[in-house]
């Protein structure tokens, strides 16, 4: 099966500092408005996602969910989370104390790792 997101080895670095301060996380990727366009780590259960909305798999153990709408428009990419040394829009994700910003890399995937993508769960 073809993973529908993976990390860099700095973004995993991150969450597991994060993870050692705060517990079990969660990531939340909004489409845009007040949640931004970055994706926002959380405490597990620290942000409550919309009926629709998808989790595209995860990232040391953490679940990395999408907006419904969003994930309409990306379903046909791969996510690669990244971090890199900045203040993120609106300050909400864990990551923010630390001066550091997760942000997400697309891809589009070929029309074979199409055929054998990893399934989603969807809020319903």
């Amino acid at each position: 099966m073809i993973k529908r997101i993976d990390a860099t080895e700095k973004a995993i670095e991150l969450i597991k500092i994060l993870k050692e301060k705060h517990g079990d996380l969660m990531f939340y990727q909004a489409g845009g408005c007040c949640e931004g366009t970055q994706p926002q780590c959380f405490e597990k259960g620290g942000f409550y996602q919309r009926m629709g909305d998808v989790c595209i798999g995860t990232i040391e153990e953490t679940e990395f969910w999408v907006d419904k709408d969003l994930f309409e428009y990306w379903k046909h990419a791969h996510f690669t989370l990244d971090v890199i040394d900045a203040f993120g829009v609106g300050g909400f994700s864990l990551e923010t104390p630390l001066k550091k910003t997760f942000r997400i890399e697309y891809r589009i995937f070929t029309p074979e790792e199409e055929l054998s993508l990893e399934p989603v769960t969807f809020i319903e």
